[in-house]
């Protein structure tokens, strides 16, 4: 196969990309979710180019939610989808535009001004409505309720979205808050869906790479208990129920996500890099889940570092998981991932524990500017993921090269 693959013919790198959604969005969220945060937290010192009526914390969670993770979301349901109902796949030109519409988004994010604010709106309520239509046209044609928990998700984000987008184009800064608050949710969702999906397989391959038997079978009543209950916190928060209610629900979906914890536990296994992403995910979620309800319960730190915990962590290192995985199997490749990757993962862990645990009490701060250090750790991260799988993904499957 090797010398297969040393003489097939080389394929435009457009044509390459186009191919299918995460070879196009895996690098874009990689480099927004690398370059971003410097840019914050070193480089512009917690500032925008610009000032203008949405402050610029905001603008950061707008862009590591709809830029970084948005790329993400829009690289793996392009893929997934088609890959779940045995469908053809999103390709050409139709990735690239959605690619366009993601990038303007991002481009008018950069600078922080009013004006910026309608250009993101018009930019990003596109795609984000594109996806649960692309998502339900699937569903259409294949007559399927295989995709449904996945469209009422990106329902969801799209509506978020749409709420986030108003307020800022209105510079309405208690509702813009609230609508990334929103966001957020939707995304751990989202999160608390995808996993389900995807440790089944990925256990089962662990445990029996001749993929012969099943080995692995978690209790089917709990596979969605993570994404249910964070709808159900979603809906508390939407319904504005006092700060003790929604706190027990914060807690009891932080629980669920700790209960998909224990279901990792599978013997020695347990400690392959791959068991201990997707565990980590959803650790790192449910504790931040976990510490939000406490926060609003009166614990003695405020509510950022929970939903840093949240996000940064249960979904920052979950997107990972998905980039490193899903980057593996679509180039026609297999477990384990390469031993050059792996330490992305601890960079990334690492990055979340210097933003996180000084603002709970649990550390002093690290020298520094604030936060400087976690946004290098974390940068780190996801380009070294880059550099290990540009060149999978840059060019033709190996399955296929050995073809040719």
């Amino acid at each position: 196969m090797t010398d297969a693959i040393r003489t097939a013919p080389a394929q435009p790198l457009v044509r390459v990309l186009g191919d299918e959604g995460l070879r196009l969005f895996f690098p874009l969220a990689a480099l927004h979710a690398a370059l971003w945060p410097v840019l914050w937290a070193v480089v512009n010192g917690f500032a925008m180019p610009f000032d203008g009526a949405i402050p610029p914390g905001l603008w950061h969670a707008h862009e590591m939610l709809f830029g970084s993770f948005g790329a993400a979301v829009i690289g793996f349901i392009t893929t997934a989808s088609p890959e779940w109902t045995d469908s053809r796949r999103l390709q050409g030109r139709a990735l690239f535009a959605l690619a366009a519409l993601w990038g303007a988004g991002r481009v008018a994010g950069l600078s922080g001004a009013d004006g910026a604010a309608i250009a993101a709106a018009v930019a990003d309520t596109a795609w984000l409505a594109a996806l649960p239509v692309y998502v339900a046209a699937v569903s259409w044609r294949k007559r399927t309720t295989r995709l449904t928990g996945v469209l009422l998700w990106l329902g969801a984000l799209a509506a978020a979205g749409a709420a986030v987008h108003a307020a800022f184009v209105l510079g309405d800064v208690e509702r813009a808050q609230d609508g990334l608050h929103a966001a957020g949710l939707v995304l751990l969702g989202l999160l608390g869906l995808v996993l389900a999906r995807i440790t089944v397989p990925v256990t089962n391959l662990i445990l029996d790479p001749g993929q012969t038997r099943s080995p692995y079978r978690p209790h089917p009543g709990r596979l969605n208990l993570a994404p249910g209950l964070v709808a159900v916190a979603l809906a508390g928060e939407i319904a504005g129920l006092s700060p003790a209610v929604s706190a027990y629900l914060f807690i009891a979906a932080g629980a669920a996500f700790l209960d998909r914890v224990a279901e990792s536990f599978i013997g020695r296994a347990v400690f392959r890099t791959e068991i201990l992403a997707l565990a980590g995910s959803s650790l790192l979620a449910g504790a931040g889940m976990l510490l939000a309800g406490a926060s609003r319960l009166g614990a003695p730190f405020p509510e950022t570092p929970a939903l840093h915990l949240a996000l940064m962590g249960g979904l920052g290192l979950g997107v990972l998981a998905v980039l490193a995985m899903a980057g593996l199997f679509h180039t026609g490749r297999t477990f384990p991932l390469p031993a050059a990757a792996r330490p992305a993962f601890p960079l990334l862990v690492g990055a979340v524990a210097l933003r996180v645990l000084p603002e709970l009490g649990a550390m002093p701060p690290p020298p520094g500017p604030p936060h400087a250090l976690a946004a290098l750790l974390w940068a780190a991260a996801f380009l070294l993921w880059l550099k290990v799988y540009w060149p999978f993904l840059s060019k033709p499957r190996v399955d296929e090269a050995a073809v040719c």
